[in-house]
């Protein structure tokens, strides 16, 4: 298949019962006619509300390499993660600052046009949202991340060669989350 310019939008929340607490986070990707390419909610365990929106958005981008976008248009309610995406505000926290290099190193060669918009704002931000916060409570189950289409074969950010497999740093990027985070 040849790789087309492809444009994806990109509907992320992640939500945090006690801040921190339980923790789970939701992701949608549409194609410009707001067809369905990829969705999914997963479970945390125990995260920040920051953590959680900021895991949200790398599951966001992972799928939106796989499925070959070369634009995204990223929507978010976490004004936070937005402004600090756009430099706009520091990030002080050092594992905050870890997962937005992930981010970055994600969305290499890629386009990203990000809006920080209110809760249930569209139906889409409304599923992300009931998603992860119902998958935080325990109340829904999770939804392994799909591709409703076959994927071109675009090589992951993680399968490039960063560090060894048995470094203590690749196996906490393999986790969700550190310890001391």
């Amino acid at each position: 298949m040849a790789l087309e310019k492809r444009r994806i939008r990109l509907y992320t929340d992640g939500s945090s019962i006690g801040n921190p607490g339980a923790a789970g986070i939701a992701y949608l990707l549409k194609d410009e006619s707001g067809n369905t390419l990829a969705e999914g909610r997963e479970p945390l365990g125990t995260a920040t509300n920051n953590q959680a929106e900021y895991r949200a958005f790398l599951r966001g981008l992972e799928l939106a390499r796989c499925l070959g976008a070369c634009e995204i248009e990223w929507f978010s309610d976490s004004e936070l993660l937005v402004k600090q995406w756009q430099g706009v505000y520091r990030i002080k926290d050092a594992g905050l600052r870890q997962l937005m290099q992930e981010a970055r190193r994600l969305a290499q060669g890629m386009l990203i046009r990000p809006y920080a918009v209110p809760r249930n704002s569209s139906p889409e931000m409304a599923q992300v949202d009931r998603w992860a916060r119902g998958v935080a409570e325990g109340e829904l189950e999770p939804i392994a991340p799909s591709l409703s289409q076959e994927a071109p074969s675009v090589p992951s950010p993680r399968s490039m060669p960063a560090q060894r497999k048995g470094s203590k740093k690749a196996q906490r990027q393999m986790g969700l989350f550190s310890q001391d985070e």
